[in-house]
């Protein structure tokens, strides 16, 4: 039975993404060996201009829009920002400053840092705020992707391009479209230090001399070196990801009282056009029923991923009413995720 205690939805999109950037091109001079990124299969990513920040992006994705539903920052009841990168200032709130480059002075704001996941399991969030605060009807939600290079190297921290972007989604209670059904996740918290950035936190604060994001070792070696770099360790683990996603997508599926069988859709993290389809083959839908086009055109925007997707899914007609959209994903953590979206 769903216990869905709220009914929201989303009224409109706003986007801001960083310059479009062609893999092919680029990829030397992130890596060695670029015939192996380009494999992946992704064309473009975005990457913002130096000094464009993440809060910079949040901004212009959500003025589009508050803009695009005839709304001014004034008419929100709560901002929420998801992000997935750095911050630009460590003891520092980016939903406040998001708040105060929109002109609130004074504003319910909220901060997700769940990595890749938090643009995805912050709408269950905001559905347990809509429960007890019966006076937020308008909600800004906010995800954001903005790489730092000097952290991280963005072609090296999986088997993804990352990518600068941001999306903005105006929420609604009793919007009746891109309704909000449910939300479920867990952790394999033993998988915590998977894909950490080791320099710029407090155990250590400075990376040693010489070290730069660009000869750091890739993400994928610590997971190696986890199964011991055993071939058939590594290939179970991968088929028990791609479970697990399943397993998650049904835990909503529970939660929100519908079958499996009632997705028609699946948008996934902006992963390789050929992981999304292992997603997407347990239940049986093509290709064009998932993201993998978008992917390859976007790239890996972290938090950003699903909600920039789904609103292009609606926006080129590719979702009909009625249809139920899974949000589904893997983030640090190791976390697993999935949101449910009736059209």
């Amino acid at each position: 039975m769903s216990r869905d205690p709220v009914q929201f939805g989303i009224r409109n999109f706003g986007y801001a993404f960083g310059e479009d950037q062609d893999v092919a091109q680029v990829a030397g001079d992130y890596v060695d060996d670029p015939e192996r990124i380009i494999r992946w299969g992704y064309r473009t990513f975005h990457r913002a201009p130096e000094g464009v920040t993440a809060t910079d992006l949040a901004a212009d994705a959500a003025r589009k829009a508050l803009a695009g539903a005839d709304l001014a920052a004034d008419d929100v009841d709560l901002i929420v920002l998801a992000t997935s990168e750095m911050p630009e200032y460590p003891h520092w709130d980016s939903s406040a400053a998001l708040a105060r480059k929109l002109g609130r002075t004074r504003a319910q704001t909220l901060l997700l840092t769940e990595g890749c996941a938090s643009g995805v399991t912050g709408l269950g969030v905001v559905a347990g705020l809509m429960a007890v605060q019966p006076e937020i009807n308008t909600v800004l939600f906010v995800a954001v992707n903005r790489v730092s290079e000097f952290h991280r190297n963005r072609m090296k921290v999986n088997n993804a391009v990352h990518s600068d972007g941001a999306v903005a989604a105006v929420l609604h209670r009793g919007h009746p479209r891109n309704r909000w059904l449910a939300t479920d996740q867990f952790t394999d918290p033993d998988l915590c230090d998977w894909f950490r950035t080791d320099y710029g936190g407090a155990v250590a604060p400075v990376p040693p001399p010489g070290w730069t994001s660009t000869i750091a070792p890739a993400g994928h070696e610590r997971v190696q070196a986890h199964f011991d770099k055993d071939p058939r360790r590594l290939g179970d683990f991968v088929d028990l990801l791609n479970h697990r996603v399943v397993e998650v997508i049904e835990g909503a599926c529970r939660r929100a009282g519908v079958d499996r069988d009632a997705v028609s859709h699946i948008i996934y993290i902006n992963d390789s056009p050929d992981a999304i389809d292992d997603i997407t083959a347990p239940f049986a839908l093509p290709r064009e029923r998932s993201n993998a086009a978008l992917a390859v055109v976007h790239g890996h925007m972290g938090a950003a991923d699903q909600l920039v997707c789904l609103g292009q899914h609606l926006e080129r007609g590719d979702l009909a009413e009625g249809d139920v959209v899974a949000m589904a994903g893997i983030s640090i953590g190791m976390r697993w995720y999935c949101t449910l979206v009736r059209v």
